[in-house]
């Protein structure tokens, strides 16, 4: 369980957190209840989404469990640096899917004295690691690794199985196109595509 730092009064610190896992693991659903308990603070925060992810609103985030919060769809991530302005708070959804330069965004954040959280898939469908998410990993102060529900076995999931033979990197989609799996389970469904 995270538990958030206590600043005591000191001068302002800047910190990234990174939430991470497969499809269905509950990274949004975290992302939100961590940036409500800033609000119920009554701490200034701002929310970012890439503006390709319209799964399920144009402008609020919404985890699978339909738990959802106001946000700010952007382009570019540069365009979070030019949008945050005085918050204290910054979340930001599917960093996985922001250019690369998500990861100086994040550090600038951060240097600025703020708390910045960032929730992505860590992995592709592939299994390999996911755009700028594991740059993010390696400079984030705090990571929580998040799991799902195998769809195969029942056991724990880290990986997101694509069920359909489409090769591109991102496609957007549920679990009409995705299923959480566990290790043995995404091999053998890897295996099984490619014929072998």
């Amino acid at each position: 369980m995270f538990i958030e730092p206590n600043l005591g009064g000191r001068e302002k610190n800047g910190w990234i957190e990174v939430i991470c896992g497969c499809m269905f693991s509950g990274k949004t659903e975290e992302l939100i209840r961590r940036l409500n308990r800033a609000l119920i603070a009554k701490q200034k925060v701002e929310i970012f989404k890439p503006s390709i992810d319209k799964r399920y609103h144009d402008e609020k985030i919404i985890s699978h469990s339909e738990r959802e919060i106001r946000s700010t769809p952007v382009n570019f991530a540069s365009d979070i640096l030019l949008l945050a302005g005085d918050c204290d708070v910054v979340g930001i959804d599917e960093a996985q899917f922001f250019d690369d330069a998500i990861v100086e965004v994040c550090n600038t954040l951060a240097n600025q004295g703020k708390r910045v959280i960032v929730a992505g898939l860590d992995m592709d469908f592939e299994g390999k690691p996911f755009g700028p998410m594991p740059f993010l990993l390696a400079i984030a102060e705090f990571v929580t690794k998040v799991h799902a529900i195998c769809a195969q076995t029942g056991e724990l999931a880290s990986f997101s199985f694509r069920l359909s033979k489409n090769k591109s990197q991102v496609v957007l989609g549920e679990k009409d196109v995705y299923e959480a799996r566990n290790r043995r389970a995404f091999v053998d469904g890897m295996r099984k595509k490619s014929g072998l």
